[in-house]
């Protein structure tokens, strides 16, 4: 039986179009070798055109950022009638927003940070909140524009309200968490593994430790007590399914064992478009698993669909 011709959509214009194509690329390369006739899409702003002209069966988004995991794409591919992977229109604008989906995610019973929305240029110089805690754009992904105010800095960073700042105005500030960083991934309905990202060299799991080879080392799977690992699957799956996710997502959490074993969990957001890159932690995971990287990529290819 012929297998679906598969467009790869990759690139793009937002600050992550160097890992979407890296991830674009790596997946058009298992694909093909799991025998997909694939099409490398870099996408434009005239991807209607391209894709209503390749008319491809599914579409495989390798996108990252803005227009790619916000809602914007998945909107396209729903216009033009093409299955496409990972989540649907509202899944996706709902965990790209950090405000929105912290807000989802503490209704359905999930642990997160206290934290508050404004206007960067409101901050000034008095802390919106006591030290420490974290400056983060509410609509961007990993890790661009966040800020660590560390515990006794007298002032707030002045970067956030300078020309230099480009990642909106409107900025969320969150208590920082104390502790380890842990990763899970979720694939269909089913929690899988749970990494510890350990930043080598970086304060903390910043863009260059998630993307730059030697940035980070990842325990798969994470050294923490059964109990722990448990919740941290079960909080994954449950993100999951309250922000209406569909094929692969990652959560990622910080977990505070400093006074104790039980300690603090807290969820810190959903990816919707988690990366696949060499480096990248759900193909990772996902081997720990069981699942090969181009077999992972085979299950997202035939779990595409339109109304996800």
């Amino acid at each position: 039986m012929s297998k679906k011709h598969v467009a790869v959509l990759m690139g793009g214009f937002s600050s992550e179009r160097p890992v979407s194509l890296s991830s674009g690329n790596a997946c058009a390369d298992a694909l093909e070798a799991e025998g997909y006739p694939v099409t490398r899409v870099d996408v434009g702003r005239d991807v209607v055109e391209v894709l209503s002209r390749l008319r491809p069966e599914v579409a495989f988004n390798a996108l990252h950022g803005p227009f790619g995991e916000d809602g914007t794409i998945q909107g396209v591919l729903e216009y033009l009638e093409i299955p496409y992977t990972h989540s649907g229109v509202l899944a996706s604008a709902l965990s790209m927003d950090k405000e929105r989906a912290k807000k989802v995610a503490r209704a359905a019973g999930i642990p997160v940070a206290e934290s508050r929305v404004m206007n960067r240029f409101d901050i000034g110089h008095e802390h919106p909140m006591k030290p420490p805690y974290v400056v983060k754009p509410v609509r961007e992904g990993s890790s661009f524009g966040v800020v660590i105010v560390k515990e006794g800095q007298a002032n707030p960073p002045q970067v956030i309200g300078s020309t230099d700042w480009k990642y909106g105005d409107v900025v969320m500030v969150e208590r920082f968490v104390h502790g380890r960083e842990l990763t899970c991934a979720v694939m269909g309905d089913v929690a899988l593994g749970v990494t510890e990202i350990v930043p080598l060299g970086h304060a903390f799991y910043d863009y260059d430790a998630k993307y730059a080879a030697g940035g980070s080392k990842h325990e798969c799977p994470a050294k923490i007590s059964p109990n722990i690992y448990q919740k941290i699957q079960t909080l994954s799956l449950k993100a999951h399914q309250a922000m209406g996710c569909r094929g692969v997502s990652r959560s990622d959490f910080r977990y505070d064992d400093r006074f104790s074993e039980n300690g603090e969990v807290i969820w810190l957001e959903i990816n919707t478009q988690p990366g696949m890159t060499p480096t990248s932690l759900v193909p990772e995971i996902a081997a720990h698993a069981g699942h090969r990287f181009g077999e992972l990529l085979s299950w997202m290819v035939e779990d595409a669909s339109c109304l996800r």
